[in-house]
């Protein structure tokens, strides 16, 4: 066969347009899974059993259950339930957001751990509530110690909104399948998005490692 490019580049709008999906849709579910990972993950670590609980099943069934199953199930189950219709944005962010969450509330709960019992008796003792425990003691440290595996569940996350295709959610996948449709050519399309999206992801990872390699080095 011979490749044909040029389908693609008389529709770069489109691509263009499915990118910005992309990226919206990532911004959103990242800083979305890190408030959600922060609060959970501090129910994690709670020796209160009605913080700790919840937070554990929340953990559970959201980090075990697969994402594509969310957004299916957001897309078309909750409205069924609720009578209130989400947008395959919205469904598609809940549901990507919710798993991330998940998974960095785990990366919260390693950072925390992976300080000394020390620093948390003397912030006690020195009568700190929690709250001011954990925003002034814990958190500074435990953030820098979690930076390199929060970068990687970033990019996990943009890597992930491609699925939100499945409920035609504007994004990268379904741009390259509305081009392929209508010039019939699946091959040149779907290899472009394979591109665009190792050209994102590749410079964060040169990034997540020289940060860590930095974080490595400082300790």
């Amino acid at each position: 066969m011979q490749w044909d490019f040029q389908s693609l580049l008389n529709n770069w709008r489109a691509l263009l347009t499915g990118l910005t999906g992309t990226l919206s849709l990532a911004v959103v579910c990242i800083l979305a899974a890190a408030l959600i990972g922060l609060v959970v993950g501090a129910g994690r670590y709670s020796r209160r059993g009605f913080a700790r609980w919840p937070a554990t099943a929340f953990v559970e069934f959201f980090r075990n259950t697969p994402v594509l199953v969310l957004i299916i199930w957001f897309y078309f189950a909750f409205p069924i339930l609720t009578g209130q219709k989400l947008s395959a944005f919205t469904a598609a962010a809940i549901a990507i957001s919710l798993n991330g969450g998940a998974f960095a509330a785990e990366i919260f709960r390693g950072g925390m751990q992976s300080l000394a019992r020390g620093q948390w008796d003397a912030a006690r003792a020195i009568g700190m509530n929690y709250p001011q425990l954990m925003r002034r003691v814990i958190l500074p440290q435990a953030i820098k110690r979690m930076l390199p595996a929060f970068t990687n569940r970033a990019i996990e996350i943009l890597k992930t909104t491609a699925i939100a295709s499945i409920v035609a959610y504007y994004e990268l996948l379904h741009s390259a399948r509305v081009i392929a449709a209508a010039d019939f050519n699946p091959i040149e399309a779907y290899t472009a998005v394979a591109i665009i999206f190792f050209a994102l992801v590749y410079p964060l990872t040169i990034v997540a490692r020289s940060v860590e390699r930095r974080l490595r080095v400082s300790e």
